[in-house]
C-alpha cells in the first residue's frame, strides 16, 4: 500500500488574538497547440453572470477564466509553494528530465517555474483557455486541449506528468490515470496536487482534525459545492483518494503525503501564519468564481442567493477566532522500468 506521509504538525497551535500581530491587513513567446490552432472560436469566451468561462469544451469547467481568477491562480501557486517549502514538486524526476507535462496548467505560472528550473527539459501545459503568457522560457509551451478526452500524445514519451488542482474537472480518475501512465516513459513519474473542499480545525476536546461545526456558513457551502460536483459526475472528494488509484493502474513506488494548509493568520507559528495569510487571499479571491457557475446552474440558485452565502463565508474566513484549514495531499508514482508486459514476452 502506499504511504501516507503527514508532514505537518500534529496540530497548528493559534496564535494569541490579542498579541497586535500586524497581519490584519491579511484579512483586507508561447508555442501555438499542435493539439488545437488559436482560432477565434477559443477565444470567443461565454460571459455569464458578470464572470467570463472558457470557450473551448464550453461548459466542461465550472470555474471563470478572467483576470480576477488567474489572479488568484497564481496567488494559489505561491501558496502551494509555502507549504512545500519553495518545491515545486515532491517526485524524485532527477536532474535532467527531457519532457514534462503539465495537465490542467491554468496560468502556467508552475510549467514557467519547471522550465527555469529544468532548462533540459521541454515543459508542455495544456489548459482549456489560452490564458498564459506570450513570453516564456524557450523550452516552454501552452496547448489548449481537453485532457478529460483521449490523449494524441505519443507513448512513453514523457519523463513527468504534473496535475494539480484538477479536482472538479475529471469525471473518472482510473481512466485519466491510465492514459497518463501510457504516456510516460518507463522510470518516469507522475504526480497529484490535491486538496480537500471540507474545512477543519484541532479545537476543542476532541482534538485535531475535526469538521468544522455543521451549523457554520462556511461547511453549508462546501457541503453544497460537493453536491453540484456530484451532480455534474465530476467530484471534488478526490485529496487524499489519489495514492491508491495510481496504485490501480500500475505506478509503483507511490507516496502520499498530507499537509493541513491554515486560512487566516491565526497560527502561532510564523511559517503556519504565513501560508494562513497568503491562503486567506487565495480564498477571498477565489469563492465568488468557485461558486457561481456551480450553484447557478447546477443547483438551481439564483445570484442574489449565491451571493448571500458567499458573504457568510467571506465573514467566518476572515474571523481569527476560527482556527479552520483544509488538508493537502501530494501522491506520486512511479511507471516500472519493465512493465508486466514486457515481461511477458
Amino acid at each position: 500500500m502506499a504511504e501516507t506521509q503527514p508532514d505537518a504538525p500534529q496540530i497548528i497551535e493559534a496564535d494569541d488574538p490579542g498579541s497586535g500581530s500586524d497581519d490584519e491587513s491579511a484579512y483586507g513567446s508561447g508555442v501555438p497547440s499542435d493539439t488545437t490552432s488559436l482560432a477565434s472560436e477559443v477565444r470567443a469566451y461565454v460571459y455569464e453572470n458578470g464572470r467570463q468561462y472558457h470557450a473551448y469544451s464550453q461548459g466542461h469547467y465550472w470555474a471563470p477564466n478572467d483576470g480576477k481568477q488567474n489572479e488568484q491562480l497564481d496567488i494559489f501557486h505561491h501558496v502551494y509553494s509555502l507549504v512545500l517549502d519553495g518545491n515545486l514538486h515532491l517526485a524524485p524526476i532527477g536532474e535532467h528530465p527531457q519532457k514534462i507535462l503539465d495537465i490542467g496548467t491554468g496560468t502556467g505560472i508552475w510549467a514557467i517555474d519547471m522550465a527555469d528550473a529544468y532548462p533540459s527539459a521541454q515543459i508542455i501545459g495544456n489548459d482549456l483557455s489560452p490564458i498564459q503568457p506570450s513570453w516564456v522560457p524557450a523550452n516552454c509551451q501552452f496547448e489548449v486541449d481537453d485532457f478529460t478526452k483521449p490523449w494524441t500524445y505519443s507513448r512513453d514519451s514523457f519523463d513527468f506528468i504534473h496535475a494539480r488542482g484538477i479536482y472538479g474537472s475529471v469525471g473518472s480518475w482510473p481512466i485519466l490515470l491510465r492514459e497518463a501512465y501510457s504516456r510516460i516513459k518507463p522510470g518516469g513519474w507522475f504526480e497529484s496536487v490535491e486538496t480537500t473542499v471540507g474545512y477543519y480545525h484541532d479545537d476543542g476536546p476532541r482534538g485535531e482534525g475535526q469538521l468544522i461545526p455543521k451549523d457554520n456558513p462556511v461547511y453549508k457551502w462546501c457541503r453544497l459545492g460537493l453536491e453540484a460536483a456530484e451532480r455534474i459526475g465530476k467530484p471534488f472528494d478526490v485529496a487524499g483518494k489519489v495514492d491508491g488509484w495510481l496504485e490501480d493502474v500500475g505506478f509503483i513506488n507511490v507516496t502520499q503525503k498530507e499537509y493541513k494548509v491554515p486560512t487566516g493568520a491565526w497560527p502561532r507559528d510564523a511559517h503556519m501564519k504565513d501560508i494562513g495569510k497568503y491562503n486567506l487571499l487565495n480564498m477571498l479571491e477565489a469563492i465568488e468564481g468557485f461558486t457561481i457557475a456551480l450553484f447557478t446552474r447546477v443547483l438551481g440558485w439564483s445570484l442574489m442567493e449565491t451571493q448571500v452565502i458567499l458573504a457568510q463565508v467571506r465573514t467566518e474566513l476572515t474571523d481569527k477566532r476560527n482556527h479552520f484549514y483544509f488538508k493537502m495531499y501530494v501522491a506520486y508514482g512511479q511507471k516500472p522500468e519493465i512493465t508486466e508486459q514486457e515481461e511477458g514476452g
